[in-house]
């Protein structure tokens, strides 16, 4: 239901720009001989001609609408070109037009606070733009003004036979305009010229409203259109809304608004003014009743939210008829290519914008055969979300099976089940969410790597060995982890009297096993591999290795000293950890059995999405098996995720 937000006391100046037919404007740019030709896009589906999703304006000039298939388009417009939407994986390719959305995107947000509403829609918050141009070239003192600007249609004003550009330039020209207008006759300018840059850079057209909220400048965007722009004095909202009909208003052209329409008569905007906001709460609740009163006032409180990206990534596919899904198989295989898809989609947005999606989130439309209840709905299921189309589409697979259990009651699912004629899949969709921006601290790679030069510190990067910078330890010495002794001074080496060493074994799947050699099974291992064991420490720069050894009954030197940490399960040898003081280093020993000394448990979960990717399946195979993952402590260092700490 909507919710109600208070209005800003302060004057706002929003516009809301629209593409004029994108997906044909796109397909025109492509193909430059299909400009000025009647065109419409079509699904890819050719039965009767195809679907048409976007009609051209020379096209509707013939009567061709939206609601045709392509062979009826060709009887009412003899003329038309029909272009296929791009196709990939049995359905609709639409990253050629997300592609040309974000170019137009990238312009807009170059006056203002912009949100991408959708592919081929913007939100623009330009009160700060307004607001100096006001200060600094007011409207009625410009010696030229923007062509766009002057084809503005202005609400309100009464016309008397005059050209609408005269019109224009009266009202930006007003010098006893209030604030409120001449802030908007600011915004009207900056939006034309925009809108000039937008044609001369990509060769879209666009039209676009301008108001003081985002409600009037969605309803203005789409009054005259193409190439046009509409503004929405404050003056001229009761005359905007009185005549509007109910259900052209956003939010209102589902139930709600046909709630409106048989409870209370009300078949436009205007006619809510009769009904109190405590009548209208009777009805639809608190919030939902103050949302509708604040409506027929043209009071909306949203905020432009500063959003270039998208808030969600989905992949659907509908299968009307007798196309519906009806097995466990066509299920999964429908599944793994709409996972696949989405996949490519968030690692793209990951790689490009540094985001992560968090929430996997599957919804379905399903119905039942023979049964009373056929329109109950199908859940939707949501799980947190793990990288890689194997996992994507597992977890998936595993929404629907619950899904399907829940709205089958006692039917439980079957991975392949053959349930024919008893329940059929009519729309399937998976969905990225709660995609957030990664931090702006070092990446965990740095430890590994040693590459970024606005990461890493200085000193000497060897295969087998994880640089990392630790805590600075007592009487200000640092905590380091030792490499290979012969990169680093040597006058602060410290050497192990334990000399028999081995590696950690592991097989593909990033389980342990009893192998004792020298050779490095699974890829993360070579970050692991066993150096000579010395220890070194400068003032800036450390250098680390962890790695397993054998078996080993002699002491550690004097010169290295720390703490002990042991452990004693089912009568095995304990385990002892030290840390080297005087050069600092953190080395691992073992007694008589060979083993792999750090807990699994101690592995922080979260820092895994840092790893490299050919390491982060192997490290997640470790931690299947675990219930409850432990935390690292807050101001932790990268010996943390790797080693047991002592208190723990």
């Amino acid at each position: 239901m909507p919710i109600a937000r208070r209005e800003v006391s302060d004057v706002r100046v929003i516009a809301h720009v629209d593409m004029d037919c994108f997906y044909v404007q796109v397909e025109q740019r492509r193909q430059p001989d299909l400009r000025g030709l009647p065109t419409a896009v079509v699904q890819y589906n050719a039965w009767k001609g195809g679907g048409l999703i976007a009609v051209g304006y020379e096209a509707r000039r013939f009567g061709v609408k939206r609601s045709m298939r392509g062979d009826e388009a060709k009887k009412v417009c003899p003329e038309i070109h029909l272009v296929q939407v791009p196709v990939a994986r049995g359905k609709a390719n639409l990253n050629v037009y997300r592609d040309a959305g974000s170019e137009v995107v990238g312009i807009l947000s170059q006056r203002g606070r912009c949100e991408r509403a959708s592919i081929d829609e913007v939100y623009l918050d330009l009160t700060d733009a307004a607001e100096t141009m006001l200060a600094e070239n007011p409207p009625e003192m410009l010696e030229e003004i923007n062509p766009e600007a002057l084809k503005s249609h202005v609400l309100g004003i009464d016309k008397n036979e005059k050209e609408e550009g005269e019109i224009a330039r009266q009202w930006i020209c007003n010098s006893d305009a209030d604030h409120r207008d001449k802030l908007l006759v600011c915004g009207a300018i900056i939006v034309g010229e925009l809108r000039m840059q937008v044609l001369q850079e990509t060769e879209f057209t666009c039209s676009a409203g301008i108001a003081h909220n985002k409600m009037l400048a969605k309803l203005a965007s789409g009054m005259n259109k193409p190439a046009q722009q509409t503004v929405v004095p404050f003056s001229a909202v009761n005359e905007l809304l009185a005549s509007l009909p109910i259900k052209k208003m956003k939010q209102l052209g589902g139930k709600l608004g046909s709630s409106l329409q048989s409870d209370l008569g009300v078949n436009t905007v205007g006619d809510l003014l009769q009904f109190s906001e405590e009548k209208l709460q009777g009805h639809y609740g608190i919030n939902t009743g103050k949302w509708l009163w604040n409506v027929a006032r043209g009071i909306d409180g949203d905020e432009v939210e500063g959003r270039l990206l998208p808030k969600s990534h989905g992949c659907g596919k509908t299968f009307p008829g007798p196309r519906a899904l009806k097995t466990m198989t066509s299920v999964e295989r429908w599944l793994n290519d709409l996972c696949e898809e989405l996949s490519e989609r968030i690692q793209s947005d990951m790689d490009k914008n540094n985001r992560v999606a968090h929430t996997l989130t599957l919804h379905a439309r399903v119905y039942k055969t023979n049964d009373s209840d056929s329109l109950k709905k199908f859940p939707s299921k949501s799980c947190p979300l793990r990288y890689g189309t194997m996992k994507i589409q597992e977890d998936a697979l595993k929404l629907f099976n619950s899904g399907l259990r829940e709205f089958l009651g006692s039917y439980r699912a079957e991975s392949k089940g053959t349930m024919n004629n008893k329940w059929g899949v009519t729309a399937l969709s998976v969905i990225a969410s709660k995609i957030l921006a990664t931090s702006g601290a070092c990446s965990i790679l740095k430890y590994f790597q040693g590459v970024d030069p606005s990461c890493s510190s200085e000193g000497h990067t060897n295969d087998g060995i994880i640089q990392a910078t630790l805590a600075t330890s007592h009487s200000g010495t640092e905590s380091c982890l030792g490499g290979d002794n012969t990169d680093l001074p040597k006058e602060s080496s410290c050497e192990e009297t334990n000399s028999n060493h081995s590696k950690l074994n592991l097989n593909q799947d990033g389980k342990r096993t009893n192998k004792r050699n020298n050779e490095v099974s699974g890829p993360i291992l070579r970050y692991f591999s066993t150096q000579s064991p010395s220890c070194s420490s400068s003032q800036h720069v450390s250098h680390a290795i962890i790695q397993d050894t054998g078996p080993s009954s002699t002491p550690a030197t004097d010169g290295c000293s720390g703490y002990n940490q042991s452990e004693s399960q089912n009568g095995t040898q304990q385990g002892e950890t030290r840390l080297c003081n005087s050069s600092p280093s953190l080395v691992q020993h073992g007694q008589e059995k060979q083993q792999w000394n750090f807990n699994v448990e101690d592995i922080d979960p979260s820092v895994i999405g840092e790893l490299p990717p050919e390491i982060q399946d192997e490290v997640r195979g470790w931690l299947k098996p675990l219930k409850h993952a432990k935390t690292a402590k807050r101001s932790s260092n990268i010996a943390q995720y790797f080693l047991p700490s002592r208190d723990r």
